[in-house]
């Protein structure tokens, strides 16, 4: 039976985890949860699967949730960045996975990895701001990371015993989001709840505005070249709406590996939990002669200039994804917020990334130091568009 810690229980993956736990009896268990504010959701999920340890955002959060539970139970609730950590470190898991959205996810995935942990990764900023960071200490810890996310779980698969030297490139797909055939005058009519309809995927808010903007593929694009190792110019991009072909990598002799299958994360988790094992699961099969033609496009960056710019930030490397990260998550809340519109996105990105000076191979500390930065530069330059 695997032992697992499941950071961001209450998000859509972490219920998309418990829900393959909860249909595998008996090869599961779930020995620690970390939630954000969520309290009841968590509560629930508590009484369900029995953990030895809980972690939530505030002390205030672990006070209601305590209330909730009442007086008798005597689960432990930890809090705030430090109870978080002690949850992605407990002891007596064998597997974290790490899904706490945006950056907040880097110090727990750290402290899981420092604690000798596999990890399954489904937070992509841990490995956009701090890839070089994660990726050593999880080769002096000899531990593995699998991805979770759906571009990076095809990429591991399709590589899976093959060479390093004789992958020529790899191909990351996207859905396009919502909005791919706009024009540019109709992107600057979009609203947040127009944005919040992905096509294809249900996701969390923030991950599904990314995915709308194309800054998830290109945040995905960062993710990649940690992962695996590979240069920004060996990593390409394609439009494919029906998202059925998850990506794909091209060889030295030309041959194409693709992985398929239906739009369902509860794959690419269940991968990453078992791996080199496979789950039997309830979901549907891929029926490739009813799913029609299958599309691809090249991205188009003028329309969707996020892309470019992760891309940008990707090829300078050092501290230039941080700025990015940060300033795309404090315009996202903008946007959500309706403080900014969908097309200012990127302008409020741009700027943040030419105001920061990039400063290669960074430790922690210059990483949250250049974070704090670009935040507040971004909401300064946000505060100028509300005036304007």
């Amino acid at each position: 039976m695997k032992k697992i810690t499941l950071l961001g229980s209450t998000g859509s993956i972490g219920v998309s985890t418990l829900d393959i736990i909860e249909k595998n009896p008996g090869k599961f268990k779930v020995t620690a949860l970390a939630a954000g504010r969520n309290v009841r959701l968590l509560a629930r999920q508590i009484s369900k699967f029995h953990p030895e340890i809980v972690a939530v955002q505030t002390g205030q959060d672990a006070g209601y949730l305590r209330q909730i539970l009442g007086p008798k139970n005597r689960l432990p609730i930890l809090y705030d960045e430090t109870g978080v950590a002690e949850a992605a470190a407990y002891p007596s898991s064998d597997i974290v996975l790490s899904a706490i959205s945006g950056a907040a996810g880097l110090r727990p995935t750290l402290a899981a990895i420092e604690a000798g942990k596999d990890i399954a990764l489904a937070n992509k900023e841990t490995m956009v701001v701090a890839g070089h960071l994660v990726t050593e200490k999880a080769r002096q810890k000899k531990i593995n990371i699998f991805p979770v996310d759906s571009e990076h779980s095809a990429i591991f698969q399709c590589l899976a015993g093959q060479k390093q030297a004789n992958l020529k490139r790899i191909v990351l797909t996207a859905s396009g989001g919502p909005f791919y055939h706009l024009s540019v005058a109709e992107l600057k009519k979009v609203t947040p709840a127009q944005a919040l309809k992905h096509p294809r995927w249900k996701m969390g808010r923030k991950i599904t505005i990314d995915s709308a903007s194309l800054m998830n593929k290109g945040l995905e694009v960062i993710e990649a070249k940690w992962l695996f190792g590979l240069d920004i110019a060996h990593i390409d991009v394609l439009i494919h709406p029906q998202s059925i072909v998850h990506s794909l990598i091209e060889l030295m002799d030309g041959s194409v590996l693709a992985q398929l299958g239906i739009a369902d994360m509860r794959i690419p988790i269940a991968c990453a939990l078992t791996w080199p094992d496979r789950l039997i699961n309830d979901l549907p099969g891929l029926n490739l002669a009813k799913t029609g033609p299958l599309a691809f496009y090249q991205p188009d960056i003028k329309k969707f200039p996020c892309l470019g710019l992760a891309c940008e930030a990707g090829r300078l490397g050092g501290t230039a994804p941080v700025a990015l990260n940060a300033a795309n998550e404090v315009a996202v809340a903008a946007f959500l917020e309706n403080k900014i519109c969908f097309h200012e996105l990127p302008k409020v990105i741009e700027k943040v990334l030419r105001m920061c000076s990039t400063k290669d191979n960074p430790s922690l500390d210059d990483i949250l130091d250049v974070d704090g930065i670009a935040r507040i530069q971004a909401e300064s330059i946000i505060k100028k568009i509300k005036k304007g």
